[in-house]
């Protein structure tokens, strides 16, 4: 009897070695979670007519339970790098169905989609309107297409001009003599086709109080008739109505469509006697390339383009579950959904019990404190010691017996 027990107590032993030789194999794997062998007692006897003074028929491995705490998270500047920080897994999809992980390891495909090491998809939400569809998983994809441009259409000035200004000392105007207007704002406007144009404003002061004309120039071009502008008394504007100066539409490059600038007033006054330009603002812009792509804490993938723009290319769809023992282990540092830990519960990163994205950092094997996991395996081999021990004594003790019946 007693070489069984022991042999059950090797076998425990044993099991709880290769426990803990997985756990130090993978100090350095990301996102691996670390297991812990739990035992059971076995007894033969059962019910009522258990005795008081029945032994124990040894040990089993009752489970191997996955210890889902948190491992350090490690920056590594690579914008593909993700790291969890509170609870949830990245979703992951392959042909054999949708899997689950802490490894955040990413990088492109020759397609363009962003995929582990062993080819498996990163799920995300996608987008809709302003923000994103969570009834639909997709696989993410980083586009690769230019940003293409705008056309300006608004151009907002905010500026000054002197109060105390006089008419130009030559007439009539022409934006080749500077002695025919007060003052010159030049600013860059984009067309349809992202080309670049050289636009100016001139002011022309007129015999009028507080009146001045503007005339707009497009590539030395002009955009039509000057349009007057006027202030109050106490410096402020009072024409045009709303502070908008709309211009003709006018054919600035072959191909690209015509191009119909408004010019925005609203914040010009008319102080002191100097002239200042305070900012100009226009809504166009060119066409761009990619050039990084960003992750906020809430997973949402931007691609960033050269010309100033992003667009969103989905959220990263993250899951959870009930019942994380239950979630049946794969290989790769994934795991699967099983009946025992319910279906996957999805979210978005800093929703609910979801943890916040960090990008460019990867989770560390939360095994990497390599002495906790020495002095498990010193328990483990003085465990399978004492059992040999035991055997060896009992092998003892049962050839002085056979010596003593011969």
């Amino acid at each position: 009897m007693a070489f069984n027990i022991a042999l059950s107590g090797l076998n425990a032993a044993s099991k709880d070695l290769e426990v803990t030789a997985n756990n130090i194999a993978n100090t350095g794997t990301t996102g691996f979670k670390g297991s812990r062998a739990e035992f059971a007692e076995l007894y033969n006897s059962a019910g009522r007519n258990l005795s008081a003074t029945a032994i124990g028929s040894g040990v089993r491995l009752a489970e191997v339970a996955q210890q889902f705490g948190a491992g350090n998270v490690e920056n590594t500047g690579n914008s593909l790098d993700f790291a969890l920080n509170g609870d949830g897994f990245f979703t992951l999809r392959d042909g054999k169905g949708y899997a689950y992980t802490r490894a955040g390891a990413f990088q492109q495909d020759a397609n363009g989609y962003v995929v582990n090491a062993s080819g498996q998809h990163l799920q995300v939400f996608p987008p809709a309107g302003n923000g994103f569809d969570t009834s639909t998983l997709v696989d993410l994809q980083m586009t690769t297409a230019q940003s293409a441009a705008k056309a300006t259409g608004s151009v907002q000035m905010s500026l000054n001009l002197p109060s105390d200004a006089t008419g130009p000392t030559t007439t009539p105007f022409s934006p080749t003599d500077a002695q025919s207007y007060n003052q010159a704002t030049p600013f860059t406007a984009y067309d349809s086709l992202g080309a670049s144009h050289n636009g100016t404003v001139y002011f022309v002061k007129q015999p009028a109080a507080n009146t001045w004309n503007a005339y707009l120039y497009v590539d030395g071009v002009s955009a039509g008739a000057p349009q007057a502008v006027s202030f109050t008394s106490s410096g402020a504007l009072a024409t045009p109505a709303g502070g908008k100066l709309n211009f003709p539409a006018m054919s600035v490059s072959p191909g690209a469509n015509p191009l119909t600038l408004s010019l925005d007033l609203s914040k010009a006054t008319q102080f002191g006697n100097s002239y200042s330009l305070s900012a100009i603002n226009q809504d166009g812009y060119p066409s761009g390339t990619l050039s990084s792509i960003d992750v906020s804490s809430q997973g949402v993938v931007q691609a960033k383009y050269s010309n100033g723009q992003s667009t969103a290319l989905g959220q990263l769809a993250l899951a959870n579950f009930s019942n994380l023992n239950g979630l049946r282990q794969l290989d790769n540092t994934n795991w699967a959904a099983s009946f025992d830990s319910g279906a996957p519960v999805m979210g978005a990163a800093g929703q609910g019990t979801f943890g916040a994205v960090q990008s460019g950092a990867l989770e560390a094997s939360n095994t990497a404190d390599l002495t906790a996991q020495l002095v498990n395996m010193i328990k483990a081999q003085r465990n399978y010691q004492a059992n040999a021990q035991v055997i060896s004594t009992d092998d003892k003790l049962t050839q002085t017996i056979i010596n003593i019946r011969n």
